[in-house]
């Protein structure tokens, strides 16, 4: 059975011919429902030229006798969606909020922090108070003087001292003799000295 080609030629003509015939008629409609979504002249145009640039793109997805205008409206839907998405506000990640948003390596502040703390352990009982008194409470040298009963001039020395050897012996290992150290507070030493 032979098929006529220039039948066939001229259907699929008519068939293009009738689609642009039909897509212009619609154009109106596409218009006001693209200013429906976008609220504005421009988009709106923009909108209606992109649908049309993809309804001709795709035009043999479209089956001759049904709804032209269902479809149109649909591809008009959603390219306004993908509109939508393209321009979907994004936040720059910027170094202040990226640390913000994350949190330090803790492991090293702890060994830090274990570390002091067995240097501060290893200070004299009235040294870890001066000093406590001095930088943690913020008091005044003749507050903390007459909170514990000495003079103005041995609290500046016990804070003196004690930072001194809180940095020996965070930085350079071991701190000076205890005796050397501490002469201002010779009465607390935990062994009298023998005497010549």
């Amino acid at each position: 059975m032979a098929i006529d080609i220039s039948t066939t030629n001229t259907s699929t003509t008519n068939d293009v011919g009738d689609f642009h015939e039909q897509l212009t008629a619609i154009l109106p409609r596409l218009r006001i429902y693209a200013l429906s979504l976008t609220r504005n002249r421009d988009s709106a145009d923009d909108l209606v030229h992109d649908t049309v640039i993809k309804a001709l793109a795709g035009r043999k997805s479209f089956q001759p006798g049904t709804n032209l205008a269902a479809w149109l409206f649909r591809i008009q839907r959603n390219e306004f969606i993908s509109g939508l998405r393209r321009l979907r506000p994004s936040v720059p990640v910027d170094s202040a909020i990226a640390e913000s948003l994350s949190h330090p390596a803790q492991q090293e502040s702890g060994i830090i922090m274990r570390e002091f703390l067995t240097a501060f352990s290893k200070l004299a009982s009235t040294q870890r108070e001066a000093l406590l008194l001095a930088v943690v409470e913020g008091l005044p040298y003749e507050t903390i003087a007459a909170h514990t009963g000495v003079s103005v001039g041995t609290v500046k020395s016990r804070i003196s001292r004690a930072r001194d050897r809180l940095e020996h012996l965070l930085i350079g290992g071991e701190a000076p003799s205890r005796t050397a150290v501490e002469h201002d507070d010779a009465p607390n030493a935990a062994a009298p000295s023998a005497s010549v």
